[in-house]
């Protein structure tokens, strides 16, 4: 890539993050009576909903705090992180550590999930916050809610969801991903204490990674075999290229070459398997074995997973400067501004059909909101900041 190119980029990346993507969400997104956000938004920012989901106003306060920890102290952008941390802590989280899934807008119950998503996007957003704040009392809570989420993450019973004999036993990506990902944000640059977590992630992790077939499997045995069902044979190109990219940034870290060679592979063997050749895109779900999935919306083209994408791809060419990996992003950057991105509007459309027309016209749901596009747009745009200055 020509340092003109990398100029150009950066530059595209930049536009679209702080003029078009972040306004959107201070402008329509800040509930200043109850605290939190507005997370149901239409496709010109009117709230359609005025429930909550817990997943999102823990993203958003990330977010946030993110960008005035890493971009600049902008008052703005620590109100918005005041307004999420404070109705997330007082609203959100039960004595015992369960964070619900969603809430009226002024925080009572709607709906508890028996999964661990909600409690980790809790802590997510704590960490960060505290150094936002400078306060270390919110990352101390942030790392005791991690304790907890540990002890339930790989026993769902523990939060209420039934064990049944016929169940086939399996393992999810989602679970030693999303937990890697967290000990990144909570430890900071204290990772010794939770070294023996992050093998134990990495570890669990490979179990979905077969060399053999160059394919990310999503669920797997608890050994890591193979499982011949449906379940079993579900890949999701996205989710296995975000995970490429959470262990690669550990790969850097530990300094392990065996992890970052696989981590490359990872984003590559997803990426061309979920490319859709004939309409362009990544299809969201793939039978390992060509059957047709069971989800009706296989074919579809979602957000998220371009988001992905493009900052994986940018990631192994910073690190490999080979041409597969360069193509590969130009190709999935085209794609993504090509069709998501609301030029009246701004922010970005979130759900397409597999020709690339817009299905769904929100800009904000209950499982998109202010997360996937920015932190994408955030991390090339650092990224490319890093190639195009290197010696800064």
């Amino acid at each position: 890539m020509t340092s003109q190119t990398i100029t150009r980029y950066r530059q595209k990346f930049e536009t679209e993050l702080f003029d078009r993507v972040i306004p959107f969400w201070l402008k329509h997104s800040p509930d200043e009576e109850n605290g939190g956000f507005f997370n149901c938004l239409d496709r010109d920012g009117t709230v359609y909903d005025t429930r909550k989901h817990i997943w999102l106003q823990g993203r958003e306060t990330w977010m946030f705090s993110k960008l005035y920890n890493d971009v600049g102290q902008k008052p703005e952008w620590l109100h918005m992180a005041n307004l999420g941390a404070k109705f997330l802590r007082e609203k959100t989280i039960q004595p015992d550590g369960r964070v619900y899934f969603s809430m009226t807008a002024d925080g009572k119950p709607v709906y508890l999930q028996r999964k661990i998503f909600s409690e980790c996007f809790y802590i997510m957003a704590l960490a960060e916050y505290s150094r936002a704040t400078k306060r270390p009392e919110f990352l101390a809570e942030a790392r005791l809610e991690l304790q907890k989420v540990w002890d339930w993450a790989f026993d769902w019973t523990k939060v209420g969801r039934p064990a049944y004999e016929g169940a086939t036993p399996m393992r999810m990506l989602a679970v030693p991903m999303i937990l890697l990902n967290l000990i990144e944000e909570v430890a900071g640059d204290e990772i010794a204490p939770y070294m023996p977590k992050i093998e134990d992630c990495i570890s669990q992790m490979r179990l979905h990674i077969h060399e053999e077939v160059q394919t990310v499997f999503e669920n797997v045995s608890p050994n890591g075999s193979l499982v011949d069902n449906p379940d079993g044979r579900l890949l999701n190109p996205g989710h296995a290229i975000e995970a490429g990219w959470f262990l690669q940034h550990w790969a850097q870290r530990l300094g392990r070459p065996d992890l970052q060679d696989i981590a490359i592979q990872m984003v590559r063997w997803s990426h061309d398997a979920g490319w859709d050749q004939e309409y362009g895109g990544l299809y969201y779900f793939l039978d390992a074995d060509g059957y047709s999935p069971t989800a009706l919306e296989w074919n579809m083209k979602l957000w998220w997973p371009h988001c992905e994408a493009m900052y994986a791809h940018l990631l192994n060419y910073s690190l490999t400067g080979e041409g597969e990996d360069l193509k590969r992003f130009e190709e999935t950057t085209t794609y993504t501004f090509n069709h998501f991105p609301d030029p009246e509007f701004g922010e970005w459309y979130g759900y397409l059909d597999r020709y690339g027309n817009v299905t769904h016209r929100f800009k904000g749901g209950p499982y998109k909101g202010c997360f996937h596009v920015p932190r994408a747009l955030w991390l090339c745009w650092k990224k490319l900041k890093a190639m195009e200055f290197p010696l800064e």
